[in-house]
């Protein structure tokens, strides 16, 4: 099966160097390029890539705006977006995993760290992980901002499911909950996915990102 890939860089020269470099994989191809974010999200919805290499700083509409686009609409719930940035930690990747992106990757990265990026993220899977997730927000909480506000969604969470929302903060594993709460592992895993569906995340980083602007700390 091969995986789409829509390109979203507002310049060129990168933009048609990452498409040499996908395009030479037999399992990856270019599906469109986009030079601002308002191109990035008419080519989503008219292409429907299976993801999106979206850099943050373009004109006309960001990255960050791009994705939270995306990730807002119904309709491009397939589309994963994987974020490019300058710096490995960027204060505006936490606006871009609570936007909807499955992860990120620095400009610096060897190439075929992006390409299994590509491929991770085009499986579902998240490419940040929970741990690293709460370094960023930790980055980010300790600059100057607004204060965040808890994530609609909070008050319909049981009990239970504000429990286990504790613990994914705390970066522990569907398994690791099961074991402390005395579940079964399916159990635990439904009840992060009922989270997951009240809360509006898209993946498991954005779940963490979630959990820390509810007030969850990991313990």
């Amino acid at each position: 099966m091969t995986i789409r890939v829509l390109v979203a860089d507002d310049q060129p020269l990168i933009r048609a160097g990452f498409r040499m470099l996908i395009e030479a994989q037999p399992d990856l191809e270019v599906v469109g390029e986009a030079g601002t974010g308002r191109e990035a999200v008419a080519l989503a919805r008219g292409n429907r890539p299976d993801v999106v290499l979206m850099d943050i700083r373009m004109p006309d509409m960001d990255g960050l705006e791009a994705t939270r686009t995306i990730g807002a609409d119904a309709e491009l719930t397939d589309v994963k977006v994987l974020i490019l940035t300058t710096f490995e930690v960027d204060e505006y990747v936490f606006e871009a995993l609570r936007g909807g992106a499955s992860g990120f990757l620095g400009k610096g990265v060897q190439p075929a760290v992006l390409l299994d990026g590509i491929r991770t993220v085009a499986c579902g899977e998240e490419l940040l992980s929970p741990k690293a997730t709460r370094a960023l927000i930790a980055h980010y909480l300790a600059k100057p901002g607004p204060v965040l506000r808890p994530p609609p969604g909070m008050g319909r969470l049981t009990e239970r499911e504000r429990e286990v929302l504790g613990l994914v903060a705390s970066d522990l594993s569907n398994d690791d909950i099961a074991k402390q709460l005395h579940l079964s592992p399916y159990t635990a895993k439904t009840h992060a996915n009922r989270i997951m569906t009240k809360l509006g995340a898209r993946d498991r980083p954005q779940l963490v990102v979630l959990a820390f602007q509810a007030g969850f700390t990991p313990t």
